[in-house]
This record gives structure tokens, sequence and C-alpha cells, in this order.
């Protein structure tokens, strides 16, 4: 036997080769995990909740975090152990909007400024906050700011080891490009029935946010006709959007969806709070990939008469503790409260739930499900819902009602999906990536280990 070793460069080369049939069957993949997961038991499926512990988080100096999270499938056991910065608040950055169209030049004209012109204005600002500063926040109130240096980064830092069943080690992949792929990848799946996919709005500008709008294009094309990356730093979503416009490695992308706009936002624009109701308002898609402490916009923008119209699909898998939160509790609630179908305005169909990768998982460690006081009744694992999706839609086809209802709020009501992360995500993409690079030779070939 041998062992596959894939560094952060292998894993994002061999990710960034794979077209949609390939991202299609890694996510199904995922998916038949995931139902394994909710629905399977130790005696049944190797990827049965009993076979999956909770992760460890042992605390370490200057502020890093290091998480053990083992995993089993039916054919492989492994270990995701990564370290990562714990969650900062913002920091000091200069603020402008831009936006472009495809067919524009990559110097980049702005309704309010040229990306040339803030870039040198952000030069002038300073990398760190020498003190604490307060400021009003836009739910009213007020926020602190801590000092935190602008370099650090709270992407994880480390690496999965995959076994054999017979316990002979046969990966080893760095994890820092692999976790940021495997969330969007599991944040995708609920995506493929919806209906209306014009506008995204997208809370963060790291790599999460890359591979959440990455794994959109590739699997809804030229669906997708705008793109609004909010983020508290302006220079990085700026660095986002050339990529996506100029690198050779979005280019089969752009190509496929040539009339693409995207917009940047960042958090000391002056008009910052009406750009983000803005987004926020008109977005079909929401992802939000922060590791934000407090709600990143106000409940109302969606709990109002106006803000419940339109059905929304909203990812939050930024926080992965109880303080840390990306929704606004408000919001949580809603989602669940009982329809009573006495409307005087039309409002998008709600479920009642929230869905989530793990019932277990969130109830311990997603602050939006903590915050909100939600219940296990309140809350439905996304493995169990994609089957039950499938067979209701399996049922139409033949000529059956299905679950109409159930139907009708995954293509166009309001859905949230919370993700905490779990390292049956990990140990199953991680198998699937060491088999294609195999076949596609990336990585490097360890015989007799």
């Amino acid at each position: 036997m041998h062992l596959t070793i894939l560094t952060d460069s292998d894993v994002r080369s061999l990710l960034l080769s794979l077209n949609h049939d390939d991202i299609s069957t890694l996510q199904n993949n995922l998916s038949e995990a995931l139902h394994e997961y909710s629905t399977g038991t130790q005696e049944t499926s190797g990827c049965a909740s009993t076979n999956q512990p909770q992760r460890i988080s042992v605390s370490g100096q200057n502020d890093k975090v290091t998480l053990f999270m083992p995993a089993a499938t039916s054919t492989s056991t492994g270990i995701k152990i990564v370290s990562l910065t714990a969650p900062p608040s913002s920091s000091s950055s200069a603020a402008s909007t831009s936006s472009k169209s495809l067919n524009h030049s990559p110097s980049v004209s702005s309704t309010h400024s040229t990306i040339s012109s803030v870039s040198s204005q952000q030069s002038t600002a300073p990398s760190t906050l020498s003190s604490q500063s307060t400021k009003p926040s836009i739910y009213g109130g007020q926020f602190t700011e801590p000092s935190i240096t602008s370099s650090q980064s709270t992407n994880p830092t480390g690496s999965l080891t995959l076994l054999s069943p017979t316990g002979i080690p046969t990966g080893f992949l760095a994890a820092s490009e692999l976790t940021a792929f495997r969330t969007a990848l599991a944040s995708s799946i609920l995506l493929s029935k919806r209906t209306h996919l014009h506008d995204m709005t997208v809370f963060g500008a790291g790599k999460q946010a890359e591979w959440h709008i990455r794994l959109a294009l590739i699997l809804r094309a030229s669906e997708i006709h705008h793109i609004n990356i909010i983020n508290r730093s302006f220079s990085r979503a700026q660095h986002l959007m050339q990529e996506i416009y100029t690198s050779p490695e979005w280019a089969a992308l752009r190509a496929a969806n040539p009339k693409l706009k995207i917009s940047v936002l960042s958090s000391d624009y002056g008009e910052y709070t009406r750009m983000v109701k803005e987004h926020v308002r008109k977005a079909d898609i929401i992802f939000l990939c922060t590791p934000s402490l407090s709600p990143l916009f106000p409940a109302e923008y969606l709990t109002s008469t106006e803000g419940r119209k339109k059905g929304r699909y909203i990812s939050a898998i930024g926080s992965y503790r109880p303080h840390m939160i990306e929704i606004h509790p408000d919001i949580i609630r809603q989602a669940v409260a009982p329809d009573h179908k006495h409307h005087h305005h039309r409002h998008a169909e709600k479920g009642g739930v929230i869905i989530v990768d793990s019932l277990e998982a969130c109830l311990k460690e997603a602050g939006e499900c903590i915050q909100a006081g939600l219940g296990a009744e309140q809350l439905v694992e996304v493995g169990e819902l994609v089957m039950v999706r499938k067979a209701a839609m399996k049922e139409i086809e033949m000529g059956g009602k299905g679950e109409l209802g159930l139907k009708r709020w995954l293509e166009a009501g309001n859905v949230v999906f919370k993700s905490v992360g779990l390292g049956l995500m990990d140990v199953c993409v991680g198998e699937d990536l060491v088999l294609l690079a195999g076949e596609r030779g990336f990585g490097t070939i360890v015989e007799g280990f």
C-alpha cells in the first residue's frame, strides 16, 4: 500500500482542476455520507453519528486554538488537526465600494470612486489599532473594537491523516484549502434546487468566501448575475474581486458568465448601512463566512414585512463557538416560529426549522442556535433532509404529489443552513481527493509506507 501526500498547493491545484461533473460527484458523495450520519446505525454504516466523536478544542498561546476532529467512513478512519487564531473583532481598514462588469477593463471604475484612488487613501491607514475604540453600531447600540493586527488570519492550518480500515496510513493532506472547500461543498448542497439565484451577497473575503463563490458559479453558472462582497477590509475584498476578474484560475467561469457583475463594500464606507440593507434585501443567496462575534446586519432587514416578501437561501458557516454569531437571533426565531398563514402581506414560505450539519454539534457550539434558544425539535440535519427531498422529487416526476410544501420551501422559501463543521466532511472529501490525486498525478506518493 502507498501513502499519498498532498501539500496545500497540491490540494488547491487539484481542486481548481475540477469541472462541474467532478464537483457534482464529490457533492453527491458528501450528501450520501451526511445522510448515513443522520440515519445510519453503528452496525449498518461507518458514517453513522455514533462513529463520529465530538471534536476536542485545546487553547494555546497567542490566542491560538487547536481542534482535534476524528471521524470515520465505511472505508477510512481519519483525524484532522488544525490550529487557528481566536476570532478577532474589526480592525482598522479603509473603505469604499466598487463594481464593474466583466466587459470593463481591469482598472475598474466605481460608482463612488476608483479602486486606485481608494487604494492610495488606504495606504495611509495604520496596520494596527493602538487602543480600543467605541463607535455607534448599525444596531443602534455600541460595540468595542479591540486592538488587533490586520495581518492576523483565522484560516485554519494543520493536516488531515487518513487510515485504511486496518490502520495503514493512506493519505496525509494539508488542511487549509481542504477545510474551505469541504465547507463550501456542504453549504452548496441546497443550492441545486433553488429557482432564483440572480443576486448573491457574501460576507467575508477569505478562502471560505472564495470557495463559496467559486462553487456557486460552477454549479449554477450564468444564473448568477450579481455578487456583492462585504468585508471589513476593503483591500482584501478588492483582491478577491480582482482575482475573479483577471486570474487564469477563474477564466473558464468568466467565459461561462461574461455578464457577471461584482461589487465590493467595506464597513467604513459612509453609506455602509444603507448599502448592506440593499444588498441583503435584494439577495437570493446570502453566504456568511466570517468569524463574527455579533450579528452582521440588523434583524429588521429580513424580519420586517418588506424583508419577508422574498425567499432566500442563507448559509452561515463562519461562527463555530457559542459566543460567535453571524445571524441575529430574531431572524432565527422567526424562521422557526409557527406559520399561521394569516398574513395581510405576501410572505415567502418558511419551513419552521433551521437546517444544520449536525444537530448535536450545533446545539453545543452554534452561537446562532444557542443564543436564539432553539431546541432539537427546531433543527433538522441536512443529511436527513436531502434524501427526503430526493424521494419527494422522484414521486413528483412519477406523477405523484410528493411533499409539495417541502419542495416549494426548498426551491423558493426562506431556508437557513447553519454549519459548525464535521470531521466526517474532511474524511469523506479527503478520501475522494486522494483517489483523484492518484488518477491525475497530483501530490507525492510514498510506496510501502
